[in-house]
Parts: C-alpha cells; sequence; structure tokens
C-alpha cells in the first residue's frame, strides 16, 4: 500500500452501480485500500447536493479538528457543517463492499443506476454520468488553472 512513507491515494475513476435499496456497490480498487488504510466506518455528505462524498471516517474526523480551530460562530464554518450535516450519514461498508448513500442526498444528487466514482486522494466522490458529464463541458480545465497549479509544482 505506501511507497516512500506516503498514504496510498484514492485515485482514478470507476463505475459502480446504486442499488434499489440505495446502496452504493464502491468498486473494489477502492474499497481494499479504505478498509487496509482507514477501516469499514464512512462519513457520507455533499457540500451541494449535486454529487456525494464519500470520506473515510478518519479522514472526516482530521477535517472536523480543522474545522475545529475556527470559531463556533464564524460564518463559513457554520454554512459548511450546515450543509454536510444536512445532507450526511455516518455509515459502515457491508460485507459486500456497499454503503448506503443518504435519501435525502441520493434524491438530490440523481443517485439512481449506474454511477461514476472517482478517487480525490483521500475521499471518494460520487456523481450522476450524465451530471458529472455537463459539468466538465460547463467548467473547463483553463490556462488559469495550469497557471495555479503550477505554482505548486504541478
Amino acid at each position: 500500500m505506501e511507497q516512500s512513507g506516503a498514504k496510498a491515494a484514492l485515485r482514478g475513476n470507476h463505475t459502480a452501480r446504486i442499488d434499489d435499496k440505495g446502496r452504493l456497490k464502491i468498486p473494489n480498487a477502492f474499497r481494499s485500500l479504505i478498509e487496509a488504510e482507514y477501516g469499514a466506518e464512512l462519513f457520507v455528505t455533499s457540500l451541494t447536493g449535486e454529487d456525494v462524498r464519500v470520506y473515510p471516517m478518519p479522514v472526516w474526523i482530521a477535517l472536523e479538528a480543522k474545522l475545529g480551530q475556527m470559531p463556533s460562530t464564524h460564518p463559513a464554518r457554520l454554512r459548511y457543517l450546515n450543509r454536510v450535516n444536512y445532507f450526511g450519514q455516518t455509515a459502515d461498508i457491508d460485507a459486500q463492499g456497499r454503503v448506503v448513500i443518504p435519501p435525502r442526498l441520493r434524491e438530490s444528487a440523481g443517485m439512481a443506476g449506474e454511477v461514476d466514482v472517482l478517487g480525490q486522494y483521500d475521499h471518494l466522490d460520487v456523481w450522476n454520468h450524465e451530471r458529472f458529464l455537463a459539468g466538465l463541458n460547463r467548467d473547463p480545465f483553463t490556462d488559469d488553472d495550469a497557471r495555479a497549479l503550477s505554482d505548486f509544482g504541478i
């Protein structure tokens, strides 16, 4: 899993299905890495309701610790927590590698049938395929993006 002391990253794209009970079958490549690195407990949420974010619980707890350093009345913190908690729920990867997408989030994100599961280094983003393609077309990678990445040596 580890190479030169670095954590293994969740990367790439796999298709998956949401079953009739609203469960996502996590692709095996992602599932084995998540369970080996972080365990089976997850936080499933969204910031906008357009997609689903699947955080391994240790990653989510680290993010919460950073939020805890902000004043509890900071408007950005409150807006962020209101949204991720409105859409979010804790969940576990079951023995068949499935995780339940909360009903409210499943509906708002159009989670039914085939979906795209994208590795985002330390969490997964799950998208309705058509919605994801529309977003790629609507928001292209620009020269400004390339310059911003080059500032970080990428």
